[in-house]
């Protein structure tokens, strides 16, 4: 029943954001169990999108209100309020900067202490812009995006803003649990384990992933 707008994987607990207004929540949650630690419901005025799990708080972006939020990291408790020109859709972090996507091909570039847009990538991919970037994560150097309405994760380098590659996730679900499903999103990297998850809007499941890289060479 998530219509999933955010997924980060902090300290072995797995933190999700949802959309919808009135419907629109922060939660924490236990991977191996599903129990959930802790829930924060976000006022029904507003449509909630992507979360970032910092190590002093948690922020959280409106749609199309132009703010966000800031929560106390253990009670989820809200401490703080932000705003920002335009659409909010999602957030991730290189521990240095901060990276906002808003449904175009630009990736915003945040000030981590003052959470004020400083800088922005443009996403390309064979030279042609690639828009509508959602949910994102930081893996291994690399920003991950999915594409909005579409079953492709793009990876992007940060520094040019060049695809290095695209994901094709199109057949995790099978054809009876994507009933009544809504689009691919939500990314989370566990570094210590080196496993990436990844889900979509109201999927009945959360998957562990493992790439196959096709221009490495095959085992004798």
């Amino acid at each position: 029943a998530a219509f999933t707008e955010g997924l980060q994987f902090v300290d072995g607990v797995m933190y999700e954001s949802t959309g919808m207004e009135g419907t629109s929540w922060i939660r924490k949650f236990d991977l191996a169990t599903g129990a959930v630690q802790a829930q924060h419901d976000i006022d029904r005025q507003y449509f909630g999108e992507g979360v970032l799990v910092l190590p002093d708080k948690i922020i959280s972006l409106t749609w199309k209100n132009q703010k966000g939020f800031i929560y106390d990291r253990a009670t989820l408790k809200p401490t703080g309020e932000f705003t920002y020109q335009g659409e909010g859709w999602a957030l991730t972090t290189d521990g240095q900067k901060i990276f906002m996507s808003d449904g175009t091909s630009r990736i915003r570039i945040l000030d981590p202490a003052t959470l004020q847009e400083t800088g922005g990538i443009d996403v390309k991919m064979n030279g042609r812009p690639v828009d509508q970037l959602n949910e994102l994560e930081f893996i291994k150097g690399e920003i991950w995006a999915n594409v909005f309405q579409s079953d492709r994760i793009v990876r992007i380098d940060p520094a040019t803003g060049q695809v290095n590659s695209v994901v094709y996730l199109a057949n995790l679900l099978s054809p009876q649990d994507r009933r009544n499903t809504d689009v691919l999103n939500g990314i989370a990297y566990d570094s210590a384990g080196d496993r990436i998850f990844v889900t979509g809007k109201y999927w009945p499941k959360l998957f562990e992933i493992k790439l196959k890289d096709p221009a490495a060479p095959k085992p004798n």
